[in-house]
């Protein structure tokens, strides 16, 4: 009987070898490969589908889904006592200063249109909150975005951290006691932007990618030991020219510094990327 093909007699492994790489680049050729099923929900109310996965920009921090977002508060203390009370039933909400100057509070992290929207009724329901927004993942600066063009989502990093300068900025976060929490400052920002920062600095130091100093750009994260040794203690947001966005201490304003004050040149402990 014969065959279709022989095989070389004096290279048969190696003949075998370049079959089978040329058969596994036909099969991983991306124009075959199925794309994610589009979320129903989201059909229903026309709202874009993400792209496929593989177009996304890499990044060491999860995409935020769906969040609920409250309230129209003039006054600072109106928001942080919303935002607490919130919180003090299980839900992780924030706060944070509009584009228009307003405070809002956001919550929520949500795979789905509808499990967001359940909770906002459940919530509405129980007289917690009155008129509600839904927001989508496709609303974020990260996801219209391309790989290509990542310097537009750093200058919305800057461009929301500058909105909170001159702000009280007492975000409570982890120590009720003092009242304020310096990395509620950057965690706010990325998440406005779509992506899932850690709440605390020290777990923020650890999801970043190490930047040197003379390499940070605009949005990555700056480290500080503030209360001495090599413990993270503090963090910022670079915005270039050495210069970084921070909230200090409670008591104190939002505002910018330099890298190379004596402190914080003495205190610091390094830059982290997350884009």
């Amino acid at each position: 009987m014969k065959t279709c093909f022989s095989l070389p007699q004096r290279f048969p492994r190696l003949w075998l070898l370049t079959l089978w790489l040329l058969l596994a680049g036909c099969s991983s050729n991306p124009a075959t490969r199925p794309l994610p099923a589009a979320d129903p929900i989201g059909q229903l109310l026309e709202i874009p589908q993400p792209a496929a996965p593989s177009a996304r920009p890499k990044t060491s921090l999860d995409r935020m889904g769906y969040a609920v977002q409250v309230g129209a508060f003039a006054q600072l203390d109106n928001a942080v006592r919303f935002e607490r009370m919130l919180n003090q039933r299980g839900i992780d909400a924030f706060y944070f200063r509009h584009e228009s100057g307003l405070f809002k509070v956001r919550f929520g992290n949500h795979a789905d249109y509808q499990s967001a929207r359940q909770q906002a009724e459940k919530l509405c329901s129980q007289g917690l909150i009155d008129r509600f927004f839904i927001v989508i993942p496709e609303s974020y600066s990260v996801a219209r975005t391309t790989p290509n063009h990542q310097g537009a989502v750093r200058e919305e990093l800057v461009k929301t951290a500058r909105r909170f300068i001159g702000v009280p900025y007492r975000w409570g976060g982890t120590d009720r006691t003092k009242g304020f929490d310096c990395s509620g400052l950057t965690m706010v920002c990325y998440r406005l932007n779509g992506l899932n920062l850690p709440r605390v600095s020290r777990n923020q130091f650890g999801a970043g990618r190490w930047v040197p100093r003379k390499d940070l750009a605009k949005g990555d994260l700056v480290f500080f030991a503030t209360n001495g040794g090599r413990r993270v203690s503090h963090v910022g947001m670079y915005i270039g020219a050495g210069r970084f966005i921070h909230a200090p201490r409670t008591g104190k304003t939002v505002r910018i510094a330099k890298l190379s004050t004596p402190f914080f040149a003495r205190t610091y402990m390094g830059g982290r990327s997350y884009l």
